[in-house]
């Protein structure tokens, strides 16, 4: 039998009964947009998340388009960022009109490198947007240090990190804002596209409920062209019921990560590293090897969907080939490009299938040398330049 990458339908059959009488109920009321289904939502994620404020949007693209919006970046601005993440990080900063300026990861998290984010500091640069990749935050402490010292926003890509914490607080609210996706494989997933700004500032928050709905301030006056993105009553009422879960989920997520590391171990296969203080909640189970391709084709034929997170860094991407990066600008975001392999993880996940999936990886390995990890070399190289 197939292992899937991510089992909703073993998620689904222990909510149904509840998700169908949720539905039946917003269905009864008529009260598809808005209402006290999305209210009551935002109220008990902002408290979830330790923010003061969430508010429900369309999808995770238009929470990080118009978070940054929110804070009034737009033309001649610049953005830090990172390559190693899903193209609608930079998407949202290039609708704003700013300029997505890319730097490395760090060789051991694969999220931003604070040390790399100093020496690409303009005097454009408005903000940071640290990604929680994999389900792990980004490491807060120096990145809000440098944007105290510069006057810079920060600005959470929590869309993989629902639930995950930095030295006891949640992401959502580590930054000025944080952004957070509901696509359906996520931690925190609806039935369908759903996203959610949250933040601690009241200006902020007043700010996205009038981006996210044309504009408005009463219901026919329109202070500024803006948006339609709302976050529906029905995908409210999913995820309100979903969110009494996740902690547990999460924990079950954390178990099967366990498992994976322990069976992987001796291995030569390079597996997640957690950073002290840091509670990761795994959105992905990433492993590296040089032996990627190879091993990812022997787990299909035994019958394991994997997936590559990401095959092509966003400063190599076609769409964003007006910013003028080249190959080798990103030694590790590269390298890792060309290692990662995210294996199976869901929260149903079973130890015996974590076992079958670790043998078949092992045995994949033609090569007894232990890995060789290739952005730590290659970043102590760029060090010395």
């Amino acid at each position: 039998m197939r292992i899937p990458f991510v089992d909703l339908k073993a998620q689904y059959e222990t909510l149904k009964d509840e998700v169908a009488e949720a539905i039946q109920g917003i269905l009864d009321s008529a009260q598809f947009i808005g209402g006290e289904a999305v209210a009551s939502f935002e109220r008990d994620f902002a408290a979830y998340c330790q923010a003061r404020y969430a508010r429900g949007v369309a999808n995770g693209t238009d929470a990080l388009h118009l978070a940054l919006r929110a804070l009034g970046i737009g033309d001649g601005d610049e953005v830090i960022t990172t390559a190693h993440t899903f193209i609608a990080t930079a998407a949202a900063i290039v609708a704003t009109g700013a300029r997505p300026v890319f730097v490395d990861i760090d060789p051991d998290t694969y999220t931003i490198d604070p040390s790399m984010i100093e020496r690409a500091l303009t005097g454009r640069t408005r903000a940071i947007v640290p990604v929680h990749l994999y389900g792990q935050p980004a490491d807060m402490g120096p990145i809000k240090e440098i944007a105290r010292r510069r006057a810079l926003y920060v600005v959470e890509d929590a869309a993989q990190a629902h639930g995950a914490e930095y030295r006891g607080v949640r992401t959502g609210a580590l930054g000025d804002v944080a952004c957070f996706s509901f696509y359906p494989g996520k931690n925190l997933g609806a039935y369908g596209d759903g996203g959610a700004v949250t933040t601690n500032s009241a200006a902020i928050a007043e700010r996205i409920e009038r981006l996210r709905d044309h504009g408005r301030t009463t219901h026919y006056c329109h202070a500024e062209i803006a948006f339609n993105s709302r976050l529906d009553a029905l995908q409210a009422a999913v995820l309100q019921i979903k969110l009494r879960r996740l902690d547990q989920w999460n924990a079950n997520r954390r178990r099967a990560a366990e498992w994976y590391t322990a069976e992987l171990a001796q291995s030569g296969i390079k597996t997640p590293f957690v950073r002290k203080g840091s509670t990761h909640v795994y959105h992905l189970y990433v492993i590296a090897t040089n032996e990627r391709d190879a091993m990812r084709n022997e787990l299909d034929e035994a019958g394991v969907t994997t997936g590559i997170h990401y095959p092509l860094p966003l400063h190599l991407q076609p769409a964003l080939a007006h910013l003028g990066y080249s190959r080798g600008d990103l030694p590790c975001c590269e390298a890792m490009a060309a290692r990662s392999l995210s294996l199976p993880m869901f929260p149903e996940l079973a130890r015996d299938q974590v076992r079958r999936i670790a043998a078949i990886a092992r045995a994949a390995r033609r090569v007894p040398a232990e890995f060789d990890d290739g952005p730590t070399r290659l970043r102590a190289e760029s060090r010395q330049h």
